[in-house]
C-alpha cells in the first residue's frame, strides 16, 4: 500500500499519556508523529489544573525516574506544592501541585516541540489501516452481548453512515458487534485521516481519552463532544468498535467555574503551600515558582446546599436515566455525595485558582451534570459564593472506553500486532494514571520496533506495574485511580526510591541521558556512605554534652526530652529508630562528620539557582554550617532537596525490619511468577476446571501462576490444576512430537 507518509511510531492523541507516549519513541531514535485534533490544546488539562496527590503522586515520580517529562513540567509551572501525608508513614507521603493550567500546555507544546525526531500533526484520525496475515478481509461472526448500552451518540449523522454499512445485529452493547475470528492474525500498518491521505506505521499507540464518540450531559441537555467546546472522535470510534476489541461505556465529570474577583474570599480557610516545595522531578533541584506559590482555600456546602440538590436530584442525568455507564467511584459527583451519605450534613470543597494570570477558580468536590441553574443555586446557598459568578458549568460526559484484558503487559493488544492503548481508553481517571501508561507505551513500542524484548515492570517495583498488572487482570467496570492500598509492598514503593527502583531501566532504553545519570549514581553513592556512616558511628558523651542532639528534640510536657546517656556506645543508626529520634535531630552531628554530603547538595541546589537568575540566599548557607559558624540546625532550614535525601536514609533504616520482610515476601511472589504458562496451554482441556473458570482464563490467558491467582474468581484450587496440568500437558505434547 502507498503512504502519504511514514513513521516509525503514530501516536492519536495529544493528552497526558500521548505526550509521554511519543516524547519517549522520539529519544529512543525513532521517527515519530503525534495527531491531535487541535495542537493549541496538547496537555491541556481538562479538568482540576493539578498534578499528583495520593497515590497519584508515586506514578508522576516513577515516570520521572524512568525518563518521562510530566514531573519536569509540572516542577516549571507549578504555583502551588504540598507534600501530603507526612503525619503518617513514609510510604505514603505524595507530592501533589497545583499548576497554571496554560502554562501547563504551552510548557508541555514547547518540549514536544523541540524534540528532534518527533512531528506533531493537526489532524482527524479516522480509522486504522490493518493487514492480515492470512486472510485480505476480515473474517467475522457476531460478539455476544455486552450488559453496557449502546450511548445516543450512534444517531449523529456520522454514525448513521457508518451504521449503514454495518450488518443488522441485536446486540445493544456499545458496537463491538463483528469480531474476527481467532485464525484472522493482524497488525497494523499505519492510519487513515478524515480528508483521506494515509500514514504508514507498523507501531500506532491510542490515547484518545474522552474522545471516543464522547458524549455530554448537563441537565437534560445532552450533546455529542469529546469535552466541552471540542469536537468527538466519532468517526475513530466507530472504525474500532469494528476491530472486535471487547469495550464499554464509562462516564466522568467536572464542576463548574468561577470569577474569583466575585468571592468573598474573607469565608473561607486559607491553605497555603509548602514554604520550601518538594519537586516532582528528581533532576530539578528547585520549584520554579517556590517564591512567588498562591493559596489555596476551604469552604464547606449546607443544610441548604443539600436541600436545593435533594429537591433536583431527579434532574441529573445519573439519577433520570439518561445516563447509563459507570462514573469514578472515588471522585463522585455532589448529587451522589448527598445522595449516598444522606447522614453527612457538611461536604468540604475547595476552591483553586487555574493560573497566574487568570481569576478563574475550580471548585474542587464539586463535579455535577445538574442544571446550570441548579448548579447557580448550590453555589450561592455556600457561604462566601452568595455573589459568586460562574464561568462554565460543571458536566458529565460519557465515552468509550476498550476492555484492558485484551492487552498484553506491554500495553499491545492480544489481536492486532502493532496496536497500542494508553491512558482513559483502557478504563483509567486521571492525568498521572494515563501519563505512566502513555511513557510504558511509548517505550514498548519503540523496542517493538528494534526487535527487542519489552520492558515489562513487576508490581513489586512499581506502582505502575501494579496499574497495569491490575487492568489486564481484572479488568474493570468503572474509572480505574491509583491507591497506596493497592500495594503489596507499599513500603518499598515509596516517592524518595522511585529514581533507585526505575532509572536503570530508563538507562537501558535509552531515556536518562548522561547528565542525569552521572547525577542519579552520584546520589546513590552520597546515601549510600551516610547509611554507612550512620551504621558506624557511635555516640558519645561528646555529643551529648555539647547539647547539640538533644537541643533538637523539642520539649513537651507530655513527651519529655529522653535521657540518651543509656544510649552512648550505640551507633547512630540504632539510635534512629527510636521513634521519637529523627534524622533532623541528627544533622549537627553529621554536619561535622561528613561536611561532603550537605555541601555536594548545597552546591547543586546553589547552581540551580543561578541558572534560574538570582543567587541561594547566603543565609540558607550559613545556617548549615557554611561559610559561617552555626552552632545547630533548625529543622525548618534544611533545603527540601537535601532534606528529601536524607529522609530517604532514615527512612532505609528507621524501617530496616519491615523492608527485610517485604524483601522475603517479593522473592517467594517473583518465583511464583517464575512458574510460566505456555502459549500452547489449552484450560478446556483441564478436568476439574468449572466452565467459569476455563472461561475466565481463556479470555485472559495469564502468563504466570501468580498472574492467573490475582485474576477475579479464579480460586486457589483452579491454580493448582492448572499447576499440576502444565506438567501432563508437556508431556502429552512431547510424546506427540516424538511420534
Amino acid at each position: 500500500m502507498q503512504f502519504t507518509e511514514q513513521f516509525d511510531v503514530v501516536i492519536v492523541g495529544a493528552g497526558h499519556a500521548g505526550c509521554e507516549a511519543a516524547v519517549a519513541c522520539a529519544r529512543m531514535g525513532l521517527k515519530t508523529a503525534l495527531y491531535t485534533l487541535n495542537v493549541d490544546l496538547i496537555a491541556q488539562m481538562s479538568c482540576n489544573p493539578a498534578i499528583g496527590g495520593i497515590a497519584k503522586g508515586h506514578l508522576v515520580r516513577e515516570v520521572d525516574a524512568l525518563g518521562g517529562i510530566m514531573g519536569e513540567v509540572t516542577d516549571a509551572v507549578g504555583i502551588q506544592f504540598r507534600l501530603l501525608n507526612t503525619s503518617r508513614g513514609p510510604a505514603v507521603w505524595s507530592p501533589r501541585a497545583q499548576c497554571d493550567k496554560q502554562a501547563y500546555r504551552l510548557k508541555m507544546r514547547e518540549v514536544l516541540e523541540s524534540q528532534p525526531n518527533l512531528q506533531i500533526k493537526q489532524a482527524e484520525v479516522a480509522e486504522l489501516i490493518l493487514e492480515s496475515t492470512q486472510h485480505s478481509a476480515l473474517s467475522i461472526h457476531p460478539d455476544p452481548p455486552l450488559v453496557v448500552r449502546r450511548s445516543s451518540l450512534a444517531e449523529t449523522p456520522e454514525a448513521q453512515d457508518l451504521a449503514n454499512d454495518q450488518e443488522p445485529t441485536t446486540n445493544n452493547a456499545i458496537g463491538f458487534d463483528r469480531r474476527p475470528t481467532n485464525n484472522d492474525q493482524r497488525r497494523v500498518l499505519g492510519i487513515k485521516l478524515r480528508d483521506g491521505r494515509t500514514v504508514g506505521a507498523p507501531a500506532v499507540i491510542i490515547t484518545t481519552g474522552t474522545f471516543l464518540n464522547g458524549l455530554i450531559h448537563c441537565g437534560e441537555q445532552q450533546y455529542p463532544a469529546g469535552r466541552s467546546g471540542e469536537p468527538a472522535a466519532v468517526l475513530l470510534g466507530e472504525s474500532l468498535k469494528k476491530l472486535g476489541l471487547r469495550g464499554c461505556r464509562l462516564k466522568t465529570g467536572t464542576p463548574p467555574r468561577l470569577d474569583g474577583r466575585t468571592i468573598d474570599w474573607s469565608k473561607f480557610q486559607i491553605q497555603p503551600g509548602d514554604a520550601d516545595p518538594t519537586p516532582f522531578s528528581f533532576r530539578t533541584k528547585r520549584v520554579a515558582h517556590h517564591d512567588s506559590q498562591v493559596p489555596c482555600y476551604i469552604a464547606w456546602t449546607t443544610l441548604e446546599t443539600h436541600r436545593i440538590i435533594r429537591e433536583n436530584v431527579h434532574r441529573s442525568p445519573m439519577y433520570s436515566g439518561q445516563i447509563q455507564s459507570v462514573g469514578p467511584r472515588y471522585c463522585p459527583s455532589i448529587e451522589d455525595k448527598i445522595v449516598k451519605f444522606p447522614d453527612k450534613t457538611t461536604h468540604q470543597l475547595f476552591l483553586e485558582p487555574e493560573g497566574l494570570n487568570t481569576n478563574e477558580i475550580y471548585v474542587n468536590g464539586m463535579s455535577t451534570s445538574l442544571p446550570v441553574e441548579v448548579q447557580l443555586a448550590i453555589l450561592k446557598s455556600v457561604p462566601g459564593l452568595e455573589a459568586a459568578e460562574m464561568l462554565r458549568p460543571g458536566y458529565a460526559i460519557e465515552y468509550d472506553a476498550l476492555d484492558p484484558t485484551e492487552l498484553e503487559r506491554s500495553l499491545e493488544t492480544k489481536q492486532i500486532a502493532g496496536l497500542f492503548l494508553a491512558g482513559q481508553i483502557n478504563g483509567t481517571s486521571g492525568y498521572e494514571e494515563a501519563a505512566c501508561q502513555g511513557l510504558m507505551a511509548g517505550i514498548n513500542a519503540a523496542l517493538k520496533i528494534k526487535n527487542e524484548p519489552p520492558l515489562i515492570l513487576d508490581r513489586t517495583e512499581a506502582y505502575t506495574a501494579i496499574l497495569i498488572d491490575d487492568l489486564i487482570s481484572k479488568g474493570t467496570n468503572e474509572p480505574y485511580r491509583m491507591f497506596t492500598s493497592r500495594a503489596e509492598f507499599r513500603l518499598h514503593l515509596r516517592i524518595d526510591n522511585a529514581d533507585r527502583r526505575l532509572t536503570p531501566h530508563g538507562r537501558r532504553v535509552g531515556l536518562i541521558d548522561d547528565n542525569a545519570w552521572d547525577d542519579f549514581l552520584a546520589k546513590q553513592d552520597r546515601q549510600e556512605k551516610m547509611k554507612r556512616l550512620l551504621e558506624t558511628t557511635k555516640l558519645t558523651a561528646t555529643h551529648l554534652g555539647a547539647g547539640a542532639l538533644t537541643r533538637q528534640i523539642p520539649a513537651d510536657a507530655e513527651k519529655p526530652t529522653p535521657d540518651l546517656s543509656a544510649a552512648i556506645g550505640s551507633s547512630l543508626a540504632q539510635l534512629l529508630k527510636r521513634p521519637e529520634i529523627t534524622i533532623e535531630h541528627l544533622v549537627p552531628i553529621l554536619r561535622d562528620l561528613a561536611p561532603e554530603f550537605f555541601s555536594a547538595a548545597l552546591m547543586n541546589l546553589a547552581s540551580e539557582s543561578k541558572r534560574e537568575g538570582h543567587e541561594f540566599a547566603r543565609a540558607e548557607m550559613s545556617s548549615l554550617g557554611f561559610g559561617a559558624s552555626a552552632p545547630e540546625v533548625a529543622n525548618d532550614t534544611l533545603p527540601s532537596a537535601l532534606r528529601n535525601q536524607l529522609k530517604s536514609v532514615e527512612t532505609e533504616i528507621k524501617y530496616e525490619g519491615y523492608l527485610q520482610q517485604q524483601h522475603r515476601a517479593i522473592e517467594r511472589l517473583k518465583k511464583a511468577e517464575q512458574r510460566h504458562i505456555p502459549d500452547w496451554f489449552d484450560y478446556k482441556s483441564v478436568s476439574g476446571l468449572s466452565r467459569e473458570m476455563q472461561e475466565k482464563l481463556t479470555k485472559i490467558r495469564p502468563r504466570t501462576i501468580a498472574h492467573a491467582s490475582r485474576i477475579p474468581g479464579v480460586t486457589h484450587a483452579a491454580v493448582s490444576l492448572v499447576n499440576v496440568f502444565i506438567e501432563i500437558q508437556g508431556k502429552r505434547r512431547e510424546q506427540a512430537t516424538a511420534v
